[in-house]
């Protein structure tokens, strides 16, 4: 059977889709796309598809990967073609090539994010984010399915940096200056540590509190590159 790596998007309001609400519109897409799933065999027969680290609900995201099987040879690029025009505006279909060897799951080893801190100055944000990089640990605690779990954040973020939204993407221009973008590289770790658990530890740590939740968006997941602090490409 052909093996094919899937990367989409989560983009708008498409971001609120649960990983299940997804799971479900793909293989309706799958179906409408004609594409020849590979089954399970048993009583309950369902489509071999991996699904790898999937952001969670609200958040946005560039980078998102499943595994699908096949039970003959496509082209990987019709195949892209018809996904994205089987499922909704706002998951779309980036990237389908043919698997290499290995584990998809085992390549996403990182992940770059982007936060947007609206109503918050760039000072303020970097004074917070400069406070939590000086700390050797940054213990924050979230509830989990088995109960509350105590877990560091500090050691899982790999670079983090500042920046002022430009001009040019600012709602209102002329207020960029209240809008103060963080960028960030996090390793993914177990537990993984996601965005929510930085934001809390730079509440407990800086006092920082945004007037509205941050937007935050994946822009890269993938194997991480140690000597540049950068996330590559998990299907190159």
């Amino acid at each position: 059977m052909q093996k094919l790596r899937v990367r989409y998007a989560k983009r708008g309001r498409l971001r609120f889709t649960s990983s299940r609400d997804f799971q479900r519109a793909l293989e309706r897409a799958l179906r409408r796309a004609d594409v020849p799933m590979a089954f399970s065999a048993g009583f309950h027969p369902h489509p071999k598809i991996s699904y790898a680290n999937a952001a969670a609900t609200g958040t946005a995201s560039e980078a998102e990967y499943v595994e699908l099987q096949v039970t003959q040879r496509v082209d990987p690029e019709s195949v892209r073609v018809a996904l994205d025009e089987a499922l909704p505006p706002g998951i779309d279909i980036v990237q389908v090539v043919e698997a290499g060897p290995g584990s998809l799951a085992d390549r996403l080893e990182a992940s770059e994010w982007r936060v947007e801190f609206t109503g918050v100055p760039v000072p303020v944000l970097r004074a917070a984010v400069d406070l939590l990089l000086e700390r050797d640990r940054s213990e924050v605690t979230r509830m989990t399915k088995s109960g509350p779990r105590t877990f560091d954040v500090r050691a899982a973020i790999v670079s983090a940096e500042v920046s002022e939204m430009s001009h040019a993407v600012a709602a209102n221009p002329g207020t960029a200056s209240d809008c103060a973008i963080l960028r960030m590289v996090v390793r993914h770790t177990t537990p993984a540590v996601r965005p929510d658990d930085i934001l809390t530890a730079l509440r407990e740590t800086a006092d920082l509190v945004p007037p509205r939740p941050p937007l935050v968006t994946r822009l890269a997941q993938g194997p991480l590159d140690t000597a540049t602090a950068r996330v590559t490409d998990p299907l190159a």
